[in-house]
């Protein structure tokens, strides 16, 4: 278990290496003489027929990689979160019981502020949300650049505060980012749910099975109006844990798929959501609700509602710190988990959907400005930190 985990958090932190360099490069385009290729890119339109045009899916290539590419992600996410509460370091409330509280507290913090920030603008609150979310990759990297400076347990605790946020982020896009529902669609989608489930009461061990329903899932739910990601975590939720011979169908997804999240998924997504042009972008813009509320929320809500929330786990039900770690250096981690990036980014993207421009360039300022922050500060805290306990 403890080789499974290293072998996680070693991938994760390449890839918030490959994340930073995909989200400079669309920085950099966006505001050089190559804007227009990368908006002309981002919005290029690709179009699926199926069945002598019984079904078509037409759209931007933005899209594809938002309603397709980050099913993938979810499909992962789901995985990992299946894993965790069935074998790994969710797997009892004693072993779950930090980083779930702290991971609350982490989402509960930023929203108020957000809100607080924009109460009076009923458009701006649908971005509650946004400054919620914790970007596993990124902050993974960095502490892995740190190196022998930051303990192992505190990279497990901040894996797992990550993953428990990413199921937060499922539940809010179900519940809060869901408009216009197709009940035939909701019940073509409920069927294949069904059949995924004899599937795995079924012990088929089987990859392929689940894919090809999961991808009919997938159409279902994007046509029902909820977002179609979330039937990537429906199939992965099917998908059995051991099959009979002991082996372990649901790892072999994971170990062959996160390859392809971490260097191809995300990258793209990055790369055609982190673009934004700074022409025109004055201290008035950086200072409107959205972007500060975000900015706020990922840097003061976070740090503080990740602590907070561990705080009174360790003052009142005797929880401890992570082992081998002081106070600081579990305070610069609570910090680096305001690096929303990837899920807030998307978040944002479903908050102010066919808003306009100008809403798209307020979250995305808020977004990659409280994550640099969130960043840069938590990474001084673990270098002035010093050695653990």
């Amino acid at each position: 278990m403890i080789s499974n985990i290293r072998r996680f958090i070693a991938s994760e932190s390449a890839a918030g290496v490959v994340l930073a360099i995909a989200a400079s490069v669309a920085l950099v385009v966006s505001n050089s003489s190559l804007a227009p290729v990368y908006e002309r890119f981002i919005q290029m339109r690709v179009e699926l027929r199926f069945a002598d045009d019984w079904l078509v899916l037409s759209k931007p290539w933005l899209l594809w990689v938002n309603d397709l590419w980050m099913v993938v992600f979810f499909f992962l996410v789901g995985l990992e979160v299946k894993r965790e509460v069935l074998a790994g370091e969710l797997a009892s409330l004693k072993q779950a019981s930090l980083p779930a509280v702290a991971a609350i507290g982490g989402m509960v913090l930023p929203a108020l502020i957000y809100v607080g920030m924009n109460h009076a603008d009923p458009v701006a609150l649908r971005g509650w949300a946004i400054p919620t979310a914790t970007d596993i990759a990124f902050a993974l990297g960095i502490l892995m650049l740190l190196g022998s400076r930051v303990p192992p347990s505190l990279k497990i605790f901040l894996t797992a505060v990550a993953i428990i946020d990413d199921l937060g982020a499922i539940v809010v896009i179900a519940l809060f980012y869901t408009e216009g529902l197709s009940g035939a669609m909701l019940a073509a989608a409920a069927a294949g749910a069904a059949v995924l489930f004899v599937l795995n009461r079924s012990r088929v061990s089987s990859i392929g099975p689940y894919v090809i329903v999961g991808l009919v899932v997938w159409v279902c739910v994007l046509k029902s109006g909820i977002h179609a990601t979330l039937a990537g975590v429906v199939t992965a939720m099917a998908i059995p844990l051991r099959d009979r011979h002991g082996g372990s169908p649901l790892e072999t997804a994971e170990h062959a798929l996160h390859p392809w999240v971490a260097f191809a998924v995300l990258p793209m997504f990055a790369f055609a959501n982190a673009g934004v042009s700074l022409q025109g972008v004055s201290m008035g813009t950086l200072l409107q609700g959205i972007p500060l509320g975000i900015a706020l929320g990922l840097v003061l809500g976070k740090a503080f509602g990740v602590f907070g929330g561990s705080w009174l786990l360790m003052r009142f039900a005797g929880a401890s710190l992570p082992t081998g770690a002081s106070e600081r250096q579990f305070f610069g981690v609570c910090v680096l988990c305001g690096i929303g990036f990837t899920m807030s980014l998307f978040i944002g993207g479903l908050a102010f959907a066919g808003r306009g421009a100008p809403y798209e360039l307020q979250v995305k300022l808020g977004v990659l400005g409280g994550s640099l922050i969130a960043g840069v500060l938590g990474s001084a805290l673990l270098v002035i930190s010093g050695p653990g306990r």
